[in-house]
């Protein structure tokens, strides 16, 4: 792999209940670990929801509520993948917008400390559609030449992945070799929380990103809507966004 690692970086894969951060759960994560030396380690959970898995879910991973029952909750995994990750930079495919949201969430829920924001994020799918947009299967045979088997299994696609990630670092000559700037390179937005309801400016200012106060400072609003950040504490909102709409209204009231 044409890239430099001042440390391990984990490439990861989710496969879930569904696509909502705030409602759905992960049936199964598998964890590709790479080392500053090259050497590399893959392990894969399956996991047990808690909730019933629709059958529109088992119909692209195939996992369905009889493979889970017997396994693990992630609550009970949390240590373990926590300790996986823990001295990693994170990386997948449309991780930035879809797994680290929902990974942020599971571990909230299972009262991990654990603080993904302390690392880099690389999206290999951003890099492929800055440079060749298409998909996870188009990539591989584009990157690698091989067809993808095995598509929406969790380990299948992030062997893909971290293969069609050792290609595009040496396709591209401009693509730097170091994480952090990957990491921003593979970034579309200065994401506050993950799933992209805040945003940063170019002044870094936080700016609400969606609903009647899309575009706005959050400070405006917190100071003109006096009623708002009760509103999304009680509404059906990511645990991390609640999270941080907390941090900035603490903050907030701080500094008046």
């Amino acid at each position: 792999m044409n890239i430099k690692l001042k440390k391990p970086i984990v490439f990861f894969d989710l496969e879930t209940t569904g696509i909502n951060p705030a409602t759905d759960r992960i049936v199964e994560i598998s964890i590709l670990k790479v080392f500053p030396n090259g050497n590399e380690t893959i392990k894969t959970f399956l996991i047990n929801p808690e909730i019933n898995i629709p059958s529109e879910a088992s119909a692209i991973h195939g996992i369905t509520n009889d493979d889970v029952k017997d396994a693990p909750t992630f609550k009970m995994l949390a240590k373990e993948i926590v300790s996986l990750m823990d001295d990693s930079d994170l990386a997948g495919y449309n991780s930035n917008k879809f797994d680290i949201p929902l990974l942020a969430e599971e571990l909230l829920r299972a009262g991990s400390d654990f603080d993904l924001k302390k690392r880099n994020f690389i999206d290999v799918m951003v890099i492929f559609m800055k440079k060749e947009p298409r998909n996870l299967e188009a990539a591989y045979k584009f990157y690698c030449n091989k067809e993808l088997e095995n598509a929406h299994s969790a380990e299948a696609d992030i062997k893909a992945t971290y293969e069609v990630f050792k290609a595009q670092t040496h396709h591209y000559d401009d693509l730097n070799t170091d994480v952090e700037s990957i990491s921003k390179y593979s970034s579309q937005n200065k994401y506050v929380d993950f799933a992209g309801r805040l945003i940063r400016d170019e002044n870094d200012n936080v700016i609400i990103n969606f609903g009647k106060h899309k575009g706005k400072n959050i400070n405006h609003v917190f100071e003109k809507d006096t009623a708002y950040y009760d509103w999304i504490q009680k509404n059906d909102f990511p645990l991390y966004t609640k999270k941080m709409f907390t941090e900035l209204y603490i903050k907030f009231k701080q500094n008046k």
